[in-house]
């Protein structure tokens, strides 16, 4: 296939805003991929600040980051994302260059913990409001679990719902495959 799968895609639009030096966000650390990803854009110079509610995300991915050299140059946080402008240091608001999100559950855990619309697009809001101009937020919606659909269809007005003077928003998606596939919201701030 030459058509880029969600994944790929949402990496070759972090390529684009992400720079050596500067700094990201990785909103559900999950088992760390994103955020060792991240760290190879922003460099030993860069900062990456990493979220997630499970102690097992932190774990798997301090232990990534370290196998990789990179240990040092991301911060995670054993918190939601919803609290990302109070734990984000002050002198990053206004520089973040990107962030992703993988919505749905850790895959291999606990099914039951999921993220939430209302924490998503608080995290959303306040990530979007600490972007520098040209940052992207790539959001890699999972929504074949149940509550998937309603964060879904939250996510969507949300995103719909942002003035266009200030923010370009994408979907990417295959609409011909089954089984509730991923799809892509990314948000560009202006």
């Amino acid at each position: 296939m030459k058509l880029d799968g969600v994944l790929p895609f949402a990496r070759i639009l972090l390529e684009k805003a992400v720079m050596k030096g500067g700094a990201a966000v990785d909103a559900t650390m999950g088992n760390g991929h994103d955020t060792l990803f991240l760290t190879s854009l922003t460099g030993e110079n860069g900062m990456v600040f990493g979220f997630d509610i499970q102690s097992d995300a932190i774990e798997t991915t301090k232990k990534r980051l370290a196998e990789n050299g990179a240990e040092t140059w991301a911060t995670l946080f054993h918190s939601g994302h919803e609290r990302a402008a109070e734990l984000i240091p002050d002198p990053f608001h206004g520089t973040l260059q990107g962030a992703i999100f993988n919505l749905g559950y850790l895959p291999g855990s606990d099914k039951s913990i999921v993220t939430k619309p209302g924490t998503t697009i608080s995290a959303v809001s306040q990530l979007l409001g600490m972007m520098a101009p040209g940052g992207i937020i790539v959001l890699v919606i999972y929504h074949g679990h149940e509550g998937g659909a309603e964060e879904r269809d939250k996510l969507l007005a949300f995103a719909r719902g942002l003035d266009q003077k200030e923010a370009h928003v994408l979907q990417y998606e295959f609409i011909n495959q089954k089984n509730n596939p991923p799809f892509i919201l990314a948000i560009e701030k202006r």
